[in-house]
């Protein structure tokens, strides 16, 4: 089945790249936009972001052969239910969220009798809001679609050429694997993110301003990713809150080895340690998730 009207509901970072990506990637595809608020509506047709910007949700996803919700995940199954009027039988309902057991248990819940084949571009930037996107956000990067067990190989496989039409490469699995997968390479690194500069903002009144006026790399690198859209990674740590829990345990099991290696005095530990996790960074490079250039590829 082909892909020839596209509907994104939600026109932040992720929604406003898919359809800048779509309209330099897929001239033959129209892009319909929707945002729930007005102000990024008025935003997204000053920057032409779609071929139109819906007043509402259910006229955004009328004819449209695919339907992305790219929404934060809490708000998945509330914006589902505003559009559901307008989506016509056969379309392709999809989504960007981080988590996707339960975003796919919402979406189905609140579309009964519509296809729902969930997937994730593992891609991002620390910014939001629809000016914040660009076309080659999807570029090398992974789309993990986790469709059900009955969802027809024919849709599949054009969500599937879809994502690799924006530059994205492909992987299906299973959700609640892609739930755990994600949770320890997303979702554990931000909620640590989050706590190490919570705790140095209120050790900075303490120190003077030195937390900041001194930061180091690894600490400029947490504030990064700790300027992350809070809306959205409240409502990820919330889905995903059994895997992420997992994680965290065995996060806190390790950090406690560490502990007693420092206690002790155990540099055999500690350096064997840093040495495993020294080539897992090595195996990133190599895989073209990162590169190798100096201080992450940063212009001084």
């Amino acid at each position: 089945m082909g892909i020839e009207r596209v509907t994104i509901v939600g026109l932040g970072l992720i929604g406003s790249s898919i359809a800048r990506a779509v309209k330099a990637r897929l001239p033959g595809v129209t892009a319909v936009g929707y945002d729930a608020s007005e102000a990024v509506r008025d935003t997204a047709r000053e920057l032409g972001l779609c071929d139109t910007i819906a007043g509402d949700a259910a006229a955004a996803v009328a004819d449209a052969d695919l339907v992305i919700f790219a929404v934060p995940v809490g708000g998945m199954a509330d914006a589902a239910r505003a559009a559901a009027p307008g989506l016509k039988a056969g379309v392709i309902v999809s989504d960007v969220g981080s988590s996707k057991a339960g975003v796919g248990a919402a979406l189905r819940a609140a579309l009964p009798g519509h296809l729902v084949i969930p997937a994730h571009p593992v891609a991002g930037t620390e910014n939001s809001g629809p000016a914040a996107g660009f076309a080659s956000l999807f570029d090398g990067r992974w789309c993990i679609v986790t469709p059900g067990a009955d969802a027809p190989g024919d849709a599949v496989a054009a969500l599937i050429a879809f994502w690799q039409a924006l530059g994205a490469k492909v992987e299906t699995m299973d959700a609640a694997h892609h739930d755990m997968v994600l949770a320890v390479t997303s979702h554990l690194p931000h909620l640590i993110a989050y706590t190490i500069v919570g705790t140095a903002s209120e050790l900075e009144e303490v120190t003077e301003s030195e937390v900041i006026k001194y930061s180091a790399g690894g600490f400029r690198d947490f504030t990064r990713i700790a300027a992350s859209d809070p809306v959205m990674w409240r409502d990820v740590f919330l889905a995903n809150k059994d895997a992420v829990l997992a994680t965290l345990q065995r996060f806190n099991e390790d950090l406690t080895v560490l502990q007693q290696a420092i206690r002790r005095g155990d540099a055999d530990k500690l350096e064997d340690w840093f040495t495993r996790t020294r080539a897992i960074r090595r195996s990133i490079i190599e895989q073209g998730q990162d590169d190798a250039a100096p201080d992450f590829g940063r212009k001084h």
